[in-house]
């Protein structure tokens, strides 16, 4: 059993002091308060435990600041930078993909990611009939960084609610739905302990509803979380009014039994009943605010959703930020800035980093599968360590540790990552970090997307 002294840990029982932990086989075995290090140990600051990335389109990483320059008409939105999205998707192969996703997964690890969610869709390579290299790219890029994955293969099956032929870059990764369950049950062949499966739909307007029952079905028999992006934009809400007389919330809970294995993606543009109704099935939102905000998507009516008992994780999405805790940052600035007042999230505890905190920490478990979760006996072995002599920590008490972390936009405190017991981050940086970097600027050279 290898053992770690932690002169502050945030157990699952709140703040402790000179914690040690004992870990095996990738899991807490003991917990240990007001103890003494000693010699054979590894001696760290303070300890908490690692976030799950809910929301990770891998690809986009490449992506990212490529995208802000006006175009010719200076009417920029989420669907002219989809065009751009779907450019550099038909650009990409294995390789490309591993490279990109190493890079994004390892870019995790070191912000205080520990597993990531992986909505991918990019199931055929271009010019290739190995309908599997793009599913192996994932895992090697999974493998590589040491992230623990929740692989979630999405159907794409259609242009739109009135459009049931893909179009364009669609075709690349579109899929009728008997193929894509096959690819399903093949992922899920690959499962262990460090690689989970779950299963999901695009969105309403890319999935039939005879299509969505099925992948349902299958998530019944399988087990696993089910993930949908919904309610994005604005124009989805009112396309899906048209299409099927209902908004896409209120349709998706009036037509499927949607429950605590639900993770649904963004859910923007709702109306109040939505709100109300959506917080108590017991799924979970997954909300991605640095994208968001980039896509101009809109804003999550956070207060509302949280008042009526709603459960929220936390994604990158498009990695055009990867930091979990500038992301709880934006998630709460979005609601001052709309409201006019501080501290909105602030509905459990007094202090508001350490509620989002708390909350994402536990909706994203939710949202990939991965449980039990936090710093306790049997829990998985997945820690983030702070340096507690850091200027952005120096000075805070237990009760404003979690503010400063989310609150001051400084460089992160992270000296080292653990992940089912081994350290994948030391000195701050990932143990593979020049490999990793040198295999994504090639490969962007490679594929065209360097200048």
């Amino acid at each position: 059993m290898d053992t770690i002294f932690a002169r502050k840990a945030l157990i699952q029982k709140g703040w402790a002091d000179n914690v040690r932990l004992g870990v095996r086989a990738g899991r807490i075995e003991s917990v240990t308060a007001d103890c003494r290090p000693e010699s054979n140990e590894v001696v760290t600051g303070i300890v908490i435990p690692g976030l799950c990335n809910a929301h990770s389109h891998a690809f986009q990483r490449a992506l990212a600041g490529r995208t802000e320059q006006r175009s010719p008409k200076g009417q920029d939105n989420f669907w002219t930078w989809r065009e751009r999205m779907y450019e550099l998707a038909g650009s990409l192969d294995a390789d490309a993909l591993a490279a990109i996703a190493g890079q994004a997964y390892a870019e995790m690890l070191e912000s205080g990611y520990t597993s990531v969610a992986e909505f991918h869709y990019l199931h055929r390579q271009p010019g290739s009939d190995d309908d599997e290299a793009m599913l192996r790219a994932i895992h090697e890029a999974a493998t590589q960084t040491g992230i623990r994955l929740t692989y979630v293969p999405v159907l794409y099956e259609r242009a739109g609610f009135e459009q049931p032929e893909p179009q364009g870059h669609q075709v690349l990764f579109a899929q009728d739905v008997g193929s894509f369950l096959e690819h399903h049950a093949h992922a899920m062949e690959q499962a262990s302990d460090a690689v989970h499966v779950g299963i999901g739909a695009h969105s309403l307007r890319a999935v039939s509803p005879e299509s969505l029952q099925q992948i349902v079905s299958a998530a019944a028999t399988a087990g696993g979380p089910v993930h949908l992006h919904i309610a994005e934009q604005q124009r989805e809400v009112d396309q899906c009014l048209s299409s099927y007389g209902r908004r896409p919330v209120r349709w998706l809970l009036e037509n499927f039994d949607v429950d605590d294995r639900w993770c649904l993606v963004h859910a923007t543009h709702m109306d109040k009943e939505e709100v109300e109704h959506l917080a108590q099935s017991g799924a979970v939102v997954c909300l991605c605010p640095s994208t968001e905000a980039n896509l101009g998507d809109g804003l999550f009516p956070l207060h509302n959703y949280l008042s009526a008992g709603g459960q929220i994780a936390i994604g990158s999405d498009s990695h055009i930020s990867i930091n979990p805790f500038e992301e709880l940052r934006w998630l709460e600035y979005g609601q001052r800035l709309a409201s006019q007042s501080r501290n909105v999230a602030a509905l459990e505890q007094a202090h508001v980093g350490r509620e989002l905190f708390s909350r994402v920490l536990h909706g994203g478990m939710q949202a990939s599968g991965h449980v039990p979760q936090g710093i306790g006996i049997g829990a998985v072995a997945d820690l983030v360590v702070l340096n507690d002599d850091d200027p952005m920590l120096v000075g805070h008490g237990e009760a404003s540790l979690l503010d400063a972390l989310v609150f001051s936009g400084y460089r992160l405190p992270i000296e080292r990552v653990m992940v089912h017991g081994e350290w994948r981050v030391k000195d701050g940086n990932h143990l593979e970090r020049e490999t990793i970097r040198n295999a994504y600027g090639e490969t962007l050279q490679r594929i065209g997307v360097a200048a």
